[in-house]
């Protein structure tokens, strides 16, 4: 999977100009040729995305917890904890038993475990979540399947705690419903 990263890459490159691939290996950053087939991937990914980018293939399994401070394509399983600054994604192929605790997460794949964000979580069309759901925005497709709980944005006003025996009839209907969801 990263190889064809990194050869739709140089394929754009190459469709340019047919001179293009004799000229499209990084020679400005490697002027040696015989280290190029090792250097290509780390330097074309270095300069093309400063962040950086991890995949886990679809033949990756990993019990445990996962940390990471960038970027990470996850298409095979995992089980476990999954902690980041960074942005997570879930591919098609992808199935994770995990608490998810990230800056963001796009889901393509299958996750059951809850998912905790400061930033985004997007179901695309074929995603599967069971879960509850903890984030400033919250985007789902048409398709997609979330069964739990969502708590998506910050209120402008924090709501105060009553107790419900001390409040009006009305204000207690309100706060059942509030905590019933």
């Amino acid at each position: 999977m990263f190889q064809k990263v990194i050869g739709q890459k140089s394929e754009s490159a190459a469709s340019g100009s047919s001179n293009a691939p004799a000229s499209t290996p990084p020679a400005p950053a490697q002027p040696s040729a015989p280290s190029s087939p090792a250097a290509p991937p780390s330097s074309s990914t270095s300069t093309s995305s400063p962040s950086g980018r991890n995949v886990l293939s679809s033949d990756v399994e990993i019990k445990g917890t996962i940390k990471f401070s960038n970027d990470l394509v996850v298409d095979g399983k995992i089980e476990g904890h999954i902690n980041s600054d960074g942005s997570l994604t879930v591919g098609e192929n992808a199935r994770i038993k995990a608490e998810i605790k990230t800056r963001s997460v796009i889901i393509y794949g299958k996750v059951h475990g809850n998912i905790e964000v400061t930033d985004r979580v997007e179901l695309k069309a074929n995603a599967e979540l069971v879960g509850d759901i903890k984030a400033a925005s919250l985007s789902i497709e048409s398709g997609a399947i979330f069964v739990g709980k969502s708590t998506v944005g910050t209120p402008s006003v924090k709501p105060q705690q009553t107790s419900q025996g001390s409040t009006s009839k009305a204000d207690s209907k309100g706060s059942k419903m509030a905590t019933a969801s």
